[in-house]
């Protein structure tokens, strides 16, 4: 859908891309409107980083209809890079230069004049809150967060319209990786489109007006987050106990339906019983005389989606990290700005 009556920002149908015998998109369709913040999730190998590395023309779809700024990506690949930025997963400065001299270098590639490239540089060194004295320094000299502040002011030198942000907070600390969502928020707040994709599904919940699931080259659901969460029935219910003897008594009181692990029992309440659904369980317990030792209640959020859509587990949540692309191969930056 579009929004008002201006066009798409990109606009996918019928979108098809495969190595090999490997079929990475499987006729995936999608809309983003100007100025929405869209981001796109999938396990590892699901087709993501391929889905960025096409929208942003570095490589061709083997099917499909795919416009980024109502141009066709394969017929007016020049115009596309004309309106677009692309943040890779990992910050594309180089460490030699300062952060000013990294600025004027995109300049340069975007063939601005100098006095242009010089004003542009001072206003995104301001924008994302480098110092005079920080612009000066060598890029090397830089923390993680400010790495990726200023790999993402070099994608604005040229003013896109649309930005493709691949996975940008990857290895941030949390306050970093906040004040890059406040970033990303202000760009959409002045009419920049960001198409984000991420593997912190908190990253998503905070900054997405929609977010996407790809699973296998398929999308499998699309809507807000909340949404998406909403079509998550019920709430997790966390009980921890002091000793075994008195998780097996829990387990023996609940009956069926409660996952064990270690001295920690989980079980899912209905939300349609509200309050209730919560008390009548601790009812449960009391009549055998069962205390846990702790109580924490988890009411569904984009973790629980993406487990229930993609049947396994998230690789932020099972702390297994493969690091490989949608191709099989090792991940690299291989974007273009």
């Amino acid at each position: 859908m579009t929004t008002g009556t201006a066009p798409a920002a990109i606009a996918v149908s019928a979108l098809r891309k495969a190595f090999g015998e490997k079929t990475v998109l499987d006729g995936i369709d999608f809309t983003v409107p100007p100025g929405h913040i869209w981001s796109l999730l999938g396990p590892n190998g699901a087709g993501k980083t391929t889905a960025v590395q096409i929208l942003s023309t570095l490589i061709r779809p083997d099917s499909g209809s795919v416009r980024v700024a109502g141009h066709d990506v394969l017929q007016e690949a020049d115009a596309v890079r004309r309106v677009i930025g692309v943040t890779g997963q990992f910050a594309a400065v180089d460490d030699m230069l300062t952060g000013q001299e990294n600025l004027l270098l995109m300049g340069d590639l975007h063939r601005l004049d100098r006095p242009s490239a010089r004003r542009r540089a001072a206003e995104l060194l301001e924008r994302f809150d480098l110092t005079a004295d920080e612009a000066r320094r060598t890029a090397s000299t830089y923390s993680g967060g400010m790495r990726r502040k200023l790999d993402l002011a070099m994608t604005l030198m040229g003013d896109p319209s649309i930005v493709f942000l691949d996975e940008p907070t990857t290895g941030l600390d949390p306050r970093s990786r906040h004040a890059l969502w406040q970033i990303v928020r202000d760009l959409a707040a002045d009419g920049v489109t960001m198409f984000l994709t991420t593997q912190y599904l908190e990253e998503a919940d905070q900054l997405a007006d929609t977010v996407a699931v790809l699973d296998s080259g398929r999308l499998v659901a699309e809507g807000t987050p909340q949404e998406l969460k909403r079509g998550i029935p019920g709430a997790h219910v966390l009980l921890t106990f002091d000793t075994i003897a008195a998780l097996d008594d829990a387990v023996r009181a609940v009956g069926d339906g409660a996952t064990r692990d270690h001295k920690e029992l989980s079980l899912r309440v209905p939300t349609d019983g509200g309050a209730g659904s919560l008390r009548e369980l601790l009812d449960r317990l009391d009549e055998t005389s069962v205390s846990p030792a702790g109580l924490s209640v988890h009411t569904p959020d984009l973790n629980d989606v993406f487990l229930t859509l993609t049947g396994r587990p998230h690789q932020q949540r099972d702390g297994a990290s493969t690091g490989l692309a949608d191709t099989g191969k090792p991940e690299h930056e291989g974007a273009s700005r």
